[in-house]
């Protein structure tokens, strides 16, 4: 009402926003509404109070967030996303509406000052690289000139993402028309795709416990943006190494997916130190006993090699009737319909399976 009606209001361009990240659990509606008002609210005000006037452009803010997801920010995506289906709204009403759901900044804001190292370094690993100013501005008039009420102006790495993908790991769904997802690997309930088991096998357990402690160190490295393990001190608690609640779950990932065990979401808390962790895992991966590992070892590499066959299905019949033939001799009884395969396993010794597997597969 205050705007001269000489130089009547022709625009409106909201670009206020606020940060208040955090796991799910710990969203408080406080919490919420505090992400809310500079949003949800001032734009739905802004949204009611020009209906009438002659505008031209409506355009706001958004954020990536409310369309991939990204974590601890489930209050600022659900807020971003009111502003996209207000957007909408408004073209369905035949008025201007522009929403812009921007990925990362490279130029420092308020909303992105608390950005540290790990938090950069965990976009980059997720595809996502900074936006520079001028190249900002260029992608905002772009967005000015469609007729799209949802625009994402986001900087994606796709080589590494195709990277990511030929490895097995998950893609956004939103990106599969760009990154072709790679066929994940089964894996054992021991073990990981990549080996460790393989590499655990044999080893003493002072040694396999090293091998851990490398990996967790390591991991560690990689989530808060150091050079390299020797800088994760192995007694050095991660609290105090600067591990909050979004890089705990993202190091629980990680390691669940490099030894392929489920591992609760508080396993951070829970082993609060590398060397605790390790031990941990040590423990969870059942390798202290050496035959155990040497059998399941041996197993895999089967296992592989029957994959490998996947195309030929009566080579693959063939060998899995020989193995199911192999387990009855071995328990000393004819295989029938009520003695299957897998009460005979149970029923081995580690010892027993790993010379059945030496003699009759010819493995030494």
């Amino acid at each position: 009402a205050a705007v001269p009606a000489e130089h009547p209001l022709t625009g409106v361009v909201h670009t206020a926003g606020v940060l208040d990240d955090g796991v799910i659990g710990a969203l408080t509606p406080e919490r919420l509404a505090r992400v809310f008002a500079p949003k949800v609210t001032a734009v739905s005000h802004l949204d009611e109070l020009t209906r009438d006037l002659d505008l031209t452009t409506f355009a706001v803010f958004s954020s990536a967030s409310g369309l991939f997801g990204s974590a601890g920010q489930g209050n600022y995506a659900a807020a971003n996303a009111h502003l996209d289906a207000l957007a909408h709204r408004r073209r369905a009403a035949g008025l201007p509406g522009t929403s812009l759901a921007w990925g990362l900044w490279e130029q420092i804001s308020g909303m992105t000052a608390h950005l540290g190292a790990a938090d950069q370094a965990r976009m980059s690993r997720g595809g996502v690289l900074p936006i520079g100013p001028a190249e900002g501005m260029r992608l905002f008039d772009a967005a000015l000139r469609t007729d799209t009420a949802l625009v994402v102006p986001i900087k994606l790495d796709l080589r590494s993402l195709r990277a990511d993908a030929a490895a097995g790991r998950t893609t956004q769904p939103l990106l599969r028309g760009l990154v072709r997802s790679g066929r994940q690997l089964a894996r054992t309930a021991a073990g990981d795709s990549g080996g460790l088991t393989r590499r655990l096998a044999g080893l003493a357990p002072a040694a396999q416990e090293a091998l851990l402690l490398d990996l967790v160190r390591g991991q560690v490295a990689t989530v808060l943006g150091h050079a390299g393990p020797d800088q994760v001190g192995p007694e050095t608690a991660f609290k105090d190494a600067g591990f909050d609640s979004l890089t705990s779950v993202e190091l629980r990932n990680r390691l669940r997916e490099a030894t392929g065990l489920k591992l609760a979401a508080t396993v951070v808390f829970d082993y609060p130190a590398p060397l605790a962790l390790a031990r941990y895992l040590h423990g969870e991966l059942g390798t202290t006993d050496d035959a155990l590992s040497m059998v399941n070892a041996k197993i895999e590499d089967i296992e592989s090699l029957i994959a490998g066959l996947v195309s030929d299905e009566s080579k693959k019949a063939g060998i899995v009737l020989r193995l199911q033939g192999l387990v009855a001799r071995f328990n000393g009884v004819e295989q029938t319909e009520e003695s299957t395969v897998a009460e005979q396993l149970e029923s081995a010794s580690a010892d027993e399976v790993l010379d059945f597997i030496n003699d009759e597969l010819g493995i030494s």
